[in-house]
């Protein structure tokens, strides 16, 4: 199976330990990356999309909280 890389951008650490364990319990082969606030998840994203052509690439996936301090996840 494919390693699935996943960006979680989330300011709660419990929500954050809620969603490593679940992807955990499931055994989902993955790379979990956790930002915590929208800037940080737009630097990532910035920084991978400039580094894409060596081995960093974007994610498969970002779940993203919608209620972000400062920058939200609108």
């Amino acid at each position: 199976m494919k390693n699935v890389n996943i960006l979680l951008v989330e300011d709660n650490e419990i929500d954050i330990l809620l969603t490593t364990e679940a992807f955990q319990e499931i055994r989902l082969t993955n790379i979990l990356d956790v930002v915590r606030t929208g800037e940080e998840a737009i630097k990532y994203l910035d920084r991978r999309a400039a580094v894409e052509k060596s081995n960093l690439t974007l994610p498969d996936l970002i779940l993203l909280d919608v209620n972000l301090p400062r920058i939200n996840g609108l």
